[in-house]
């Protein structure tokens, strides 16, 4: 059984030859660059090979076909054409990160170092704007920095906020073409990030990839604005919709049935104890936009569509199942009534769980080889159960986990599969 074959049965919820793997496929289940660097290391052992920063906002590495192949990995990206800070990944050059780890970095990865030794990356690589992007001296990944002036309610520009929302243009249709003759000769499932339809993403607000972004850009103002300036929210939400129905429809003209599962939004709704937004509020604010997303991609394809909230989001999955979601990332079963047993045992026969497999926060990050595969081989028993499960960590693997937990998860993927 392929790849491609695997992940389409998990997303049926039947029981594939294995329990399908991604890790790269998409921004949310990604590996940090040191950590490529050195699973790589261990795994091939190439020492002249530098990984690529394929996502610099939170520095991930691109796992690579023969990584993929070493590792049974069966998931690859379709990803937008330009970054988070707003240049394609084209042009590669050497660089060295704080911690020692070489890599390579597009041409257009644009850093100047401040006066504390902090490194500032710039919009489309543009060094005469102002930095968009902070990543501290001996830290693995950046932060957005804020570029917005006071709000005046009197003068709020409702498109000020969609400013980065717009059909598709040619060179982008141009890379999407591309890309789709490109997969079509491997055998590889593919998740497709679907551009502009995370609505109110706390990443994305800043708009990092812009120059001079306007409108409502800092992260404790927006969150004010959806209780404070609903009807705001609403006419950019609406429009931002429109403009993505536009796009998806495009979009599944050019990629047809290439693409199996597609990312559609990743809003956060959940803490470690309990929900971000009041389940009234998430039916208000988002679920109407959601459901208008799910309800063409189901109509006019059959990908199934990917929803990423972190936390304790358990009140909200019957919500998230309404508005036509089939697949939950990254199932945090360590906040707060998220136990996978339950989740299972009460969602798997409508979602299916990509996530879930190895606690970054714990786990992975600080617990014992022997703990880390004890903890996936439980995961894979639960999840696994008459598909529905494609496996990942909880979130991405991050920059100073253990590569000898890493060997340890991929073992115990193995391993279950005897």
């Amino acid at each position: 059984m392929n790849s491609r074959t695997r992940l389409q049965m998990a997303l049926d919820h039947r029981q594939p030859d294995r329990v399908p793997v991604d890790f790269g496929g998409s921004a949310v289940t990604g590996i940090h660059v040191a950590a490529v660097h050195r699973l790589r290391q261990a795994v091939i052992g190439d020492k002249q090979y530098r990984v690529k920063v394929v996502e610099p906002y939170q520095m991930l590495g691109e796992v690579d076909s023969e990584l993929r192949a070493a590792l049974g990995i069966d998931v690859v990206p379709l990803t937008p054409r330009k970054t988070m800070f707003g240049f394609e990944n084209a042009g590669w050059r050497p660089l060295t990160l704080f911690d020692g780890t070489p890599v390579l970095v597009p041409e257009h990865f644009a850093i100047t170092t401040d006066a504390n030794g902090d490194w500032l990356i710039y919009p489309e690589g543009d060094r005469a704007a102002p930095p968009s992007g902070r990543m501290p001296k001996g830290a693995h990944f950046f932060d957005s920095i804020i570029r917005q002036p006071p709000v005046d309610d009197d003068h709020l520009n409702v498109a000020d906020n969609l400013e980065e929302f717009g059909p598709l243009g040619a060179e982008d249709l141009a890379f999407y073409r591309r890309r789709s003759a490109e997969l079509e000769e491997g055998d590889h499932g593919v998740i497709l990030t679907m551009p502009g339809t995370a609505f109110g993403d706390i990443a994305l607000v800043p708009g990092p990839w812009m120059k001079y972004p306007k409108g409502i850009r800092d992260i404790e103002e927006w969150y004010v604005s959806t209780v404070a300036r609903k009807d705001y929210v609403h006419a950019i939400f609406e429009r931002q919709c429109e403009i993505g129905l536009q796009n998806i429809e495009t979009l599944i003209g050019i990629l047809g049935n290439r693409v199996q599962a597609v990312f559609i939004t990743g809003t956060d709704f959940g803490t470690q104890r309990g929900l971000f937004i009041s389940k009234a509020a998430y039916r208000e604010m988002f679920k109407p936009y959601h459901e208008r997303v799910n309800k063409l991609i189901h109509q006019k394809s059959a990908w199934k569509t990917f929803i990423h909230s972190c936390g304790s989001v358990r009140e909200l999955l019957p919500e998230f199942i309404e508005a036509g979601f089939d697949i939950l990332n990254p199932v945090q079963c360590s906040a707060a009534r998220m136990d996978a047993r339950e989740l299972k045992r009460e969602f798997g026969q409508h979602l299916t769980f990509w996530g879930g497999g190895a606690n970054t926060q714990q786990t992975l990050s600080f617990g014992t080889p022997d703990e880390v595969y004890r903890e996936v081989r439980e995961r894979v028993e639960i999840f696994g159960a008459d598909g529905g499960f494609v496996f990942d960590a909880v979130h991405n693997v991050q920059a100073t986990t253990p590569t000898a937990n890493m060997l340890a998860m991929f073992r115990a993927l193995k391993d279950s599969n005897r």
